[in-house]
């Protein structure tokens, strides 16, 4: 009797921790997707551009020429332009806040922002297009600068 309460006891324990494995889950919308060779299923060499965009009336020491702000109509119109034009698969923007101390300053400037991100093969001519985009918007808006951060990722589509 103790052996059957034992065997009882350690079966119901087993059937407790039993799942679902992945290969016993009933397929996905998105399991069968196999990508293809635009949007591979996944891909080494890409790179994670962030360019960084003041937007935003610049406020600080005026002892320089402050940014205008720039407006939603202008912002998308350069994002179409500019960006869509050069990477038509995909991007994201985030609206940001950034600040920054020139030396000498005793308060920081600050200016509203739009981060875009775009992931894109690390070849010469993503690195052209990144570069005529830094480019388009200094000469749009006057600005002297555009950050831009990259940061080697694999992707998966």
């Amino acid at each position: 009797m103790v052996l059957r309460s034992l065997v009882l006891a350690a079966s119901l324990a087993l059937a407790g921790c039993a799942s679902v494995g992945v290969a016993d889950a009933p397929p996905s919308a998105t399991s069968a997707l196999q990508g293809d060779a635009a949007r591979p299923a996944q891909a080494g060499g890409w790179v994670r551009s962030e360019l960084y965009f003041g937007v935003g009336e610049e406020t600080g020491p005026a002892d320089r020429p402050q940014a205008e702000q720039i407006s939603e109509a202008t912002w998308r119109a350069f994002l179409d332009k500019e960006v869509t034009a050069r990477f038509p698969d995909g991007l994201t923007v985030f609206d940001a806040y950034g600040q920054w101390l020139f030396r000498g300053a005793k308060e920081p400037n600050r200016l509203k922002t739009k981060v875009l991100v775009v992931l894109h093969e690390d070849t010469p001519q993503r690195r052209a297009d990144i570069e005529a985009i830094r480019l388009a918007w200094k000469q749009a808006t006057g600005h002297q600068s555009v950050l831009w951060s990259r940061h080697a990722v694999d992707v998966s589509f």
